[in-house]
């Protein structure tokens, strides 16, 4: 039991029921249309309780981020450091955005609402440089640089363009798995970080 939760007192929501009432209603009436009384109501929970969760509805289509993050970490963390700097990050970028089955579509389904809704993208670059910076600590502590410096920071640049390359592909109608886009995307990092291992 978490220690922030009263005894014998049940959650009033989720995260999860959080996201999937926001997103049932994106998709009805658009992101842009939808207030956060009625992301709120179609949660049945009231705003305060929404806004406990989620600080603004800029935040819900990110979903849990400083988990994912905390995730990314690791999944870095546990990457070979005889492993040549470029395929480490490769690998962890991969792994890290490999999905259930059943999870896909409603991951393609927020990935399309991220990258394709304007009004989300101010909001977009905040998430970015979170992301960009973990791949730079990583980077940093392989290299040992500062983490921001020139290369580790190019590397976190670098990295998210490739992988946001991959996800559009992803979106488009067809497309090949997300994991082999990714692999596929990552690969232009070699020729950026061969020449410092």
């Amino acid at each position: 039991m978490s220690t922030n939760q009263a005894a014998g007192r049940p959650p009033a929501t989720s995260h999860a029921a959080i996201e999937a009432a926001a997103f049932a209603v994106f998709a009805r009436q658009g992101f842009d249309e939808t207030t956060t009384d009625e992301i709120a109501e179609a949660a049945g929970i009231g705003r305060r309780t929404l806004f406990r969760y989620y600080p603004s509805k800029y935040d819900i289509p990110w979903g849990q981020f400083d988990a994912s993050l905390a995730d990314f970490r690791a999944v870095l963390a546990h990457e070979s450091s005889d492993l040549p700097l470029w395929v480490a990050v490769q690998q962890g970028v991969v792994r890290f955005n490999t999905f259930d089955d059943s999870v896909l579509d409603s991951h393609r389904a927020r990935m399309r609402l991220i990258l394709q809704t304007p009004s989300l993208q101010a909001h977009s670059v905040l998430m970015y440089e979170r992301w960009r910076a973990v791949i730079a600590d990583y980077v940093s502590a392989r290299m040992g640089q500062p983490s921001d410096s020139l290369l580790p920071r190019s590397v976190g640049h670098v990295s998210l363009a490739l992988a946001i390359s991959a996800y559009e592909q992803w979106l488009k109608p067809r497309p090949p798995r997300l994991t082999v886009l990714l692999d596929r995307a990552m690969n232009g990092l070699r020729d950026y970080l061969q020449p410092h291992g």
